[in-house]
């Protein structure tokens, strides 16, 4: 990209360069400014192309910025939702760790009763065994004096069962409580750490898709920055180039008024000359006049005089032989033919198109005449569809008026040249645009100037 502005500032320096400046227009010819006017055209057609290419470029990385801020949008949300189910979980590890500290507490005095319940069991058993190791519960009864004493001693045996049996049983119940607690506390802690260690996990990734994601936004908009500032230069480019293609416009302009102040001068010189010659012929059909009354003055006198002798008059001199004009006026059709296609809306090729000339067919060859007096303004190819194409400016009337012939086989003027109406301009052809050897004649009201707004039905002027 950075080349192509060197480039293209190179090549604007140079058409710069090669512009003259406005006060020598007389001595430029119109070939070589719309040259020029079409070097830069093409090289503002580029310019263009690159401002298109570029502003695509930039609709795309914005595309793409939209496309990652979503992406970081919904990371955000994603983050968020992590962190709130990290905060959620770390409260449940605190409220879980509070319960085993609670039920270390409990396992604590549990513990102890159950060290207190141990000591109990041994306690008895010592005595048991200070007693000779043979006492049992059936001796106890056996020993008893009376009924009375069997029914306190059975009541004291039995307690005594009971509470060892409720100790022991308590015991075991204690224990398995214990150990279940334990293992309940623990696997429900290792669940709260590993979803909590998951949790730290996805948000550590999360963190990282939006940093990725950050670093990518950074890019795209250091991107955009220098697509807009290639983007401001182009434009800066464009601006020149049109600048230089308004001076040169002005110059072609320049030149065609000079152009067509020549045709208004040569018209007025003719015009004279025109008075001047039918002065003479006024003059000389007078003197022919004089003559003739003087002659046959002269044989009237003589016939008084010699009586019967008689001789012819001596003849009159003959007036110079006078070329025919092409027709009168200050018009006379370009060319002969058949017309085929009118001034204004017509149909070519199934679709409907504004025609803003006349068109006459004939033979390839066919002589084309200039319609009027007048400055050759362009004769040579046209690559915009007419071909060889020849543009002659008039001055008729105090009117600037320019006609323009397309579709020619071969030009018979050059550019600057004076033509007279009538004159061999070229011969009829199918050159360019074109679908058969025909004559594309139109009529601009002032100078042409490309658009066509300013063109009117040459059966305005002309009587074909």
């Amino acid at each position: 990209m950075k080349k192509s502005f060197v480039s293209l500032s190179l090549a604007a320096a140079l058409v710069a360069g090669s512009i003259p400046a406005i006060n020598t227009a007389s001595a430029e010819t119109l070939n070589n400014l719309k040259e020029e006017r079409s070097s830069i055209e093409n090289q503002r057609e580029e310019i263009s192309g690159e401002i298109s290419t570029t502003n695509n470029r930039i609709e795309e990385i914005i595309k793409e910025q939209e496309k990652v801020t979503a992406q970081i949008k919904k990371l955000d949300s994603k983050i968020e939702d992590t962190e709130g189910k990290i905060n959620s979980v770390s409260g449940e590890i605190d409220d879980t760790n509070a319960q085993i500290e609670k039920l270390r507490g409990e396992i604590e005095e549990l513990k102890k009763k159950i060290e207190e319940r141990t000591a109990l069991l041994e306690e008895r058993a010592r005595a048991i065994q200070l007693t000779g190791g043979s006492v049992s519960y059936v001796d106890v009864l056996l020993g008893a004096e009376n009924f009375g004493d069997f029914i306190d001693r059975f009541s004291a045996v039995n307690t005594l069962v009971s509470a060892d049996r409720k100790i022991m049983e308590e015991q075991r119940q204690d224990k398995e409580s214990l150990e279940q607690k334990e293992e309940e506390v623990q696997q429900q802690l290792a669940e709260l750490e590993a979803q909590k260690a998951e949790l730290d996990g996805l948000k550590a990734e999360l963190d990282g898709q939006k940093a990725d994601k950050g670093t990518l936004m950074d890019e795209l908009e250091a991107k955009q920055a220098e697509l807009e500032d290639e983007k401001a230069e182009l434009e800066a480019q464009d601006e020149h180039l049109h600048e230089m293609a308004a001076d040169v416009e002005n110059k072609i302009m320049a030149e065609q008024e000079r152009l067509a102040e020549l045709a208004r001068q040569r018209e007025i010189e003719r015009q004279k000359e025109l008075e001047r010659q039918r002065q003479a012929e006024e003059e000389r059909k007078a003197a022919e006049a004089d003559a003739a009354e003087a002659a046959a003055a002269a044989a009237a006198s003589a016939s008084q005089t010699s009586g019967s002798s008689s001789s012819a008059p001596a003849p009159a001199p003959s007036a110079p032989a006078v070329s025919a004009p092409v027709s009168a006026g200050d018009w006379t059709s370009p060319s002969y033919g058949r017309m085929t296609t009118e001034f204004g809306y017509d149909i070519l090729n199934g679709k409907t198109r504004y025609h803003y000339g006349i068109d006459i067919a004939n033979s390839p060859g066919t002589a084309v005449s200039a319609a009027a007096s007048g400055y050759v303004v362009e004769a040579g190819f046209n690559d915009g569809g007419y071909g060889n194409m020849v543009l002659i400016t008039h001055n008729i009337n105090g009117q600037t008026i320019t006609t323009l012939y397309a579709h020619l086989s071969s030009i018979g003027v050059s550019q600057g040249s004076y033509v007279e109406k009538g004159q061999y301009i070229g011969g009829m052809g199918n050159t360019g645009y074109s679908f058969g050897s025909h004559l594309h004649f139109e009529v601009h009201e002032g100078g042409w100037n490309g658009s066509k707004s300013n063109a009117v039905n040459p059966r305005k002027y002309i009587s074909f």
